[in-house]
């Protein structure tokens, strides 16, 4: 069904949500986002029995539906675009460069590595890495391994943890991985596939918004990505974001952003750049020890 074209937010609550999305979740919404906005606001408003964008926003502002809703706010505008093996440069680089780095530590036993996705959508970024690192595993790496994933949004969140995608969307999935990782539907008019036990078990997905003052996570992280969320944050709030990754990051741990993120980390106390868009916290800048 076509929407209404006199469907449109009011002005004064356009610039209402604007607002509370900019002060609770860091991204800005200029006139240019409003009818992606309106659009996505529309859908939301056919789950409520609501009429259209407007009687939307009169439900938020007018009608005292703001408290219960936010979330389901936060999570209509909030961008998540992800893909499995995005930016793969990132991944040969976890397999070939930073896993053996990070297994040279002093102790013996096998190496228990953390991994962050810190904006992890529906979790194409978090299971890529545990593709990844499970690969290295089943060829005598020593290796164990767990991995994070967070994000704002709660819908995208419980898609991740049912980890079922469409056949379409795994496609940049080296065919041997999909052999090993993934299970068909038995319904094959269903097309679908779903992320085998085996990583399922070694991810995890928790709720975080970036622009909390703390995160309520591990400091001996070994690699986080936060890639293509930095580009929704001014300079201040990406400066702020970036310090608090790094405070989670172990002596040597790796940070890496977004191909378009490439300078977001430079001038950051307590990282080296090691390639464009990764950068690795030295013990001297932390004001740690590299036991």
């Amino acid at each position: 069904m076509m929407p209404d074209p006199s469907d449109h937010l009011a002005d004064r609550h356009f610039s209402a949500i604007a607002a509370i999305i900019e002060s609770r979740v860091g991204i800005r919404l200029p006139a240019g986002k409003r009818i992606m906005v309106e659009g996505r606001l529309r859908k939301r408003a056919r789950a409520l029995g609501l009429a259209g964008a407007r009687g939307y926003g009169a439900h938020l502002f007018e009608d005292g539906g703001l408290a219960d809703e936010l979330v389901h706010l936060i999570d209509c505008v909030t961008t998540n675009k992800t893909d499995f093996f995005r930016e793969p440069s990132h991944f040969e680089f976890l397999r070939n460069v930073a896993v053996p780095q990070l297994q040279q530590r002093k102790d013996t036993r096998p190496a228990s590595l953390k991994i962050w996705s810190a904006a992890s959508s529906t979790g194409a970024e978090a299971y890529t890495a545990a593709m990844v690192l499970q690969d290295l595993a089943n060829a005598g790496a020593p290796i164990r391994f767990s991995v994070l994933g967070t994000d704002i949004s709660t819908e995208v969140l419980r898609e991740a943890d049912m980890a079922i995608y469409p056949s379409a969307f795994v496609a940049p999935v080296p065919m041997a991985m999909q052999q090993r990782y993934l299970m068909r539907s038995k319904d094959l008019r269903q097309d679908l596939v779903r992320i085998a036990p085996e990583l399922r078990c070694k991810v995890r997905f928790e709720r975080l918004n970036l622009m909390d003052e703390s995160y309520p996570f591990d400091r001996d992280i070994d690699v986080i990505f936060c890639r293509n969320v930095l580009i929704y944050f001014d300079g201040t709030t990406q400066k702020a974001v970036i310090q608090r990754l790094v405070s989670h990051l172990r002596v040597g741990g790796y940070l890496m952003l977004g191909h378009s993120e490439s300078m977001a980390g430079s001038g950051i106390p307590g990282l080296q750049q090691v390639a464009p868009t990764i950068y690795r916290a030295c013990p001297t800048a932390l004001g740690r020890s590299a036991a």
